[in-house]
């Protein structure tokens, strides 16, 4: 508990960093694209930083081999990379933003 007291301390100290930085971060991830991919390529799905959903890509010989289940398989497996890679960004991002603090671990200290 005291070393989250501790981060607190620091958080406080570095608000006024964290907050420019935080800001930085945001506009980064509105810009971000994260794209994943299913079957070879068959599939695509891109979401931007924030995680929202902006595009899915078909490979037409995909699509018209009829097989729909393995398309809904696809079109799963490729927004879940693409979610995936978009969360490990924003995970990076906050890291570097508020310099390596457990932003996480204070939430629960104060039961957020």
């Amino acid at each position: 508990m005291l070393g989250n007291l501790g981060q607190l301390a620091g958080l406080l100290k570095n608000a006024g960093q964290i907050k420019e930085n935080m800001k930085g971060m945001q506009e980064r991830l509105a810009a971000a694209r994260y794209v994943g991919e299913a079957g070879g390529g068959q599939v695509r799905a891109t979401v931007v930083g924030r995680g929202g959903l902006v595009e899915i890509k078909l490979e037409p010989a995909t699509v018209q081999a009829g097989d729909i289940e393995l398309l809904e398989d696809l079109i799963c497996a490729s927004v879940r990379e693409a979610m995936t890679k978009s969360r490990e960004a924003v995970q990076k991002e906050m890291q570097a933003a508020t310099g390596g603090m457990d932003l996480q671990g204070m939430m629960d200290m104060l039961g957020q």
